[in-house]
């Protein structure tokens, strides 16, 4: 029996998405193909193409597609009836989680938080840090930082940066003053003695702050690192000036820089901290505020959500930490993989020194700064032709962002970056033509 909407999907596969998903839709632009399936570091399109994912839902991913230590962890608690969702009542998979947290994650680096669980997004977690810090201080006023991508809902987009996200509020942004972010004028700037300076200022004109919110690396604004030295001295301005310090750690945490938290190591104890993307391990939306216990000062149901309690994204969550946190030797092995990976960039960066300017970032968080969109987004378009899956950042889309599985082999790494390599080269060739001509 011949079947007309069969045929239509056969002829034209991206029909359905036309006729009725919104306009507002953008990775599926870059990569126009119908995904299947996914395991590792691949995904699979209704062909059986397979593609090596550079993206990996923009680091929700960490350890890959359907891991099968959380895949196994999700069937059993599925079959057994596990509750699925309990808005914030006690579970099972919640206390669970909160053990593995504690055991694993907090206590063998000397940290005490309470958990708040909010609504499913990176974005309600810092509309949930943003409220607490003005609650706490009784201010409203918070200092962000060029380039910092903190989500699109009002109040976190107040505290981006982008122009164009920004943009879609048609709403003025408020309560928000901008600073100058770890080395924007320079490494011979020193912002932070700037912040200090006007916050010092009884005319500086900048309001004082409920909190002062940063990325430890900006993973949307383009791969820029904050020194470890920046960032004491920021949290020190905070507490000098009576706010609190809060680390978005959404895109950067969860090993992508080499450690659970983006900011180990450096001598911080930031009052809140802000988690999801890969916090469930594999991609069940989950989000949490980690809030020092002095500064948990929320009444019973002052900022609440229907669904921050999803029961199957604690199972695959605490199935993460036991299976990469129990012990150093994943954190040792993704400082291994991420010395491949920029090491590697280097190279092609080199070999391309016409198109490359640097290679930026930390840990398994790189890329390629190629100037600007003209060079990344037909590098991109290339790479996909060629089964690599893998995405720009920064506010020209300057930067090709790595962004791998932590688990991905050396085998599938080096595919990977052979194929970016290939695209970078051509695109340098056909640049190079162009200006000939």
């Amino acid at each position: 029996m011949y079947d007309s909407e069969t045929s239509a999907q056969t002829s034209r596969p991206f029909a359905t998405f036309e006729r009725l998903e919104s306009q507002v839709r953008s990775y599926s632009r870059s990569f126009p193909a119908v995904f299947d399936r996914a395991e590792g570091s691949r995904q699979y399109d209704k062909d059986g193409r397979a593609y090596l994912d550079f993206l990996t839902g923009c680091s929700v991913l960490n350890y890959g597609h359907n891991h099968p230590a959380m895949k196994r962890a999700l069937m059993d608690y599925i079959e057994s009836n596990g509750v699925v969702h309990s808005l914030d009542m006690h579970s099972r998979a919640k206390a669970e989680f909160l053990e593995a947290l504690e055991a694993k994650i907090l206590k063998p680096r000397k940290m005490s938080y309470r958990a708040q669980f909010t609504g499913p997004t990176g974005a309600n977690a810092v509309e949930a840090a943003l409220k607490l810090a003005r609650k706490v201080t009784g201010r409203t006023n918070v200092i962000a930082f060029t380039n910092g991508f903190h989500g699109v809902t009002l109040g976190a987009l107040a505290a981006t940066g982008n122009s164009h996200h920004r943009g879609g509020a048609h709403i003025p942004l408020s309560g928000v003053t901008r600073m100058p972010y770890c080395g924007y004028f320079g490494q011979d700037v020193d912002t932070a003695a700037q912040l200090d300076q006007m916050l010092s200022d009884p005319s500086g004109g900048v309001d004082k702050p409920a909190a002062i919110i940063v990325e430890v690396v900006q993973g949307e604004g383009g791969l820029n690192v904050a020194s470890a030295d920046w960032l004491r001295k920021v949290e020190k301005i905070a507490h000098k000036h009576g706010a609190l310090f809060i680390v978005d750690d959404i895109q950067a945490g969860c090993g992508r820089t080499g450690s659970f938290f983006s900011f180990e190591g450096m001598g911080l104890k930031p009052d809140i901290v802000t988690m999801a993307k890969s916090l469930s391990g594999m991609g069940l939306p989950m989000a949490l505020v980690l809030v020092k216990p002095e500064f948990d000062q929320w009444k019973p149901g002052e900022h609440n959500g229907t669904f921050r309690g999803n029961c199957h994204a604690f199972v695959t969550a605490k199935a993460a930490i036991d299976t990469f946190w129990s012990d150093d030797s994943f954190a040792a092995d993704v400082q291994k993989k991420s010395e491949r990976l920029r090491k590697r960039l280097r190279e092609i960066a080199l070999a391309n020194r016409s198109v490359v300017k640097d290679v930026k970032g930390r840990g398994m968080m790189l890329g390629l700064d190629v100037g600007s969109s003209e060079v990344s987004d037909p590098v991109v378009d290339e790479a996909f032709k060629r089964g690599l899956i893998i995405e720009t950042s920064g506010a020209h889309d300057q930067i090709l962002k790595v962004l791998a599985p932590l688990n991905i082999t050396d085998v599938d790494l080096d595919a990977g970056l052979d194929i970016l390599a290939g695209c970078v080269a051509e695109v340098a060739e056909r640049q190079a033509l162009g200006s000939a001509a």
